[in-house]
């Protein structure tokens, strides 16, 4: 249900961020204001970084493929291309699981240990090097 509310508030922002390049302010508060409420409820269950990804990719490769189908945007094979892999990039962040991505980078199990002064070189304590 998270989801497709997330993605209900996308298509929203898609539909304020053309209202607004009209000048139909009414249509864009209207659709901001629950585009917005959308992305508010997807975060309740979708982490933020995520929920966030997919709303603006998914709202702005929407808006762009609105433009080309109205004429406002010329239409090419790259646009085309690009605005695939955005949404491609949205459908692996749905399906991807949490835990899958493996060790933390930075700090916890797994993670790449922090070297000891002086165990590279002839390196001192705060990382000068003596002429030995």
């Amino acid at each position: 249900m998270y989801w497709a509310v997330l993605l209900v508030s996308a298509v929203l922002e898609a539909v304020w961020a053309t209202a607004l390049s009209q000048g139909s302010y009414v249509l864009f508060v209207i659709a901001a204001t629950l585009s917005m409420v959308g992305l508010s409820v997807g975060m309740k269950r979708i982490p933020v970084g995520t929920a966030y990804a997919v709303w603006v990719g998914t709202g702005a490769a929407l808006t762009v493929a609105w433009a080309m189908i109205t004429g406002e945007e010329t239409v090419s094979v790259w646009k085309i291309v690009f605005l695939t892999g955005i949404i491609a990039c949205v459908i692996g962040l749905k399906f991807l699981k949490s835990g899958v991505d493996g060790p933390p980078l930075v700090g916890g199990a797994g993670a790449v240990p922090e070297l000891e002064p002086g165990a590279v070189g002839g390196t001192v304590a705060g990382g000068v090097e003596t002429s030995s």
